[in-house]
């Protein structure tokens, strides 16, 4: 039973060293490919971590299909009940967080769009009355498609050019879906908190992916990071819409220094072959960390049973 419990604490242990590298490989990659990969492995995290309890859940269960007393198995492992009780426990309380944080998220939303239905404008922008600097874009909601919201007191802090900056910094958020993966991740919280890491990090690549969208729609590096940093310094005070950790996507947040730097000390990024190479070799190893000890420990579960059923029936 060692082995086992080793198999346990390993897969629910490992998606930390796992976060850590996808942190590392996403700040190797374009935007782009640095977002998905952290979605992708903060998925991967979270469902390794669930088919590691569902196995400790299942020990009575695999021991009933091999009709093994109960009995008899706390005799070998007087653990497997309890066990399988705060695997249980440990998962109901992930259902109730999941539920929660994702009535948390769409209740964000709603109040987001209640508090845009005074705005005016043309198009997919709506600019809202007040001296609040804010921006963001609010994706759609009950058949409503997404809009790029805008306070007039953000309008009146940037010049013209750097208006353009923002509102396609806030279309590119909307056309790409940058709110799905946000929330993604998010809910993926709920499930191992090693998944914080990795959210805090997509956060960032997002904001860069909206902000290489948005100079190569003005043509111009230097004015999308002169509005960036205008932007954010005006709405310094502006307290964020958010939802936990997940916030509404904005010009305004992340670390806009790193931001303002990558724009003017960057070319635009084009993923290379080297990019798709590392990017394909960095989820095959999450694949590798998240999915494999699950499998394993699984795998080590029902070779338990049967060396316990073999015992029995010898017995």
């Amino acid at each position: 039973m060692t082995y086992v419990l080793v198999l346990v604490v390993l897969t629910l242990a490992l998606p930390w060293g796992a976060a850590a590298v996808a942190r590392r490989l996403a700040g190797a990659l374009p935007p782009r490919h640095a977002c998905w990969t952290l979605t992708v492995a903060a998925v991967l995290m979270a469902g390794g971590t669930i088919s590691a309890l569902i196995g400790l859940f299942h020990v009575p269960f695999l021991a009933s299909l091999e009709r093994i007393p109960l009995v008899r198995v706390l005799e070998v492992w007087p653990a497997a009940v309890p066990v399988a009780c705060v695997a249980g426990v440990i998962m109901l309380l992930q259902l109730v967080l999941l539920v929660r944080r994702w009535f948390r998220q769409r209740s964000l939303i709603k109040h987001a769009w209640q508090s845009a239905a005074e705005g005016t404008g043309d198009g997919d922008v709506l600019v809202v009355p007040g001296a609040d600097v804010d921006a963001f874009a609010l994706p759609g909601y009950r058949g409503r498609s997404g809009r790029v919201v805008v306070t007039s007191g953000m309008v009146r802090a940037l010049r013209h050019g750097e208006r353009e900056v923002l509102l396609a910094h806030e279309r590119a958020h909307l056309s790409d879906r940058h709110h799905l993966l946000s929330a993604v991740v998010d809910l993926a919280t709920t499930v191992h908190p090693a998944v914080r890491g990795v959210r805090a990090s997509l956060g960032f690549h997002l904001e860069r992916w909206a902000d290489e969208a948005a100079a190569a729609a003005v043509g111009n590096r230097k004015v999308a990071a002169a509005a960036i940093a205008r932007a954010a310094l005006a709405g310094a005070s502006q307290e964020r819409r958010t939802s936990g950790g997940y916030p509404l996507l904005s010009v305004t947040t992340g670390p806009v220094p790193q931001r303002v730097e990558a724009l003017l000390g960057l070319k635009p990024e084009v993923p290379q072959g080297g990019a798709r190479r590392a990017g394909a070799l960095g989820l095959a190893a999450t694949v590798a960390v998240s999915g494999l000890g699950a499998l394993a420990l699984a795998y080590g579960l029902h070779e338990y049973v049967e060396y316990a059923a073999i015992a029995v029936r010898g017995s």
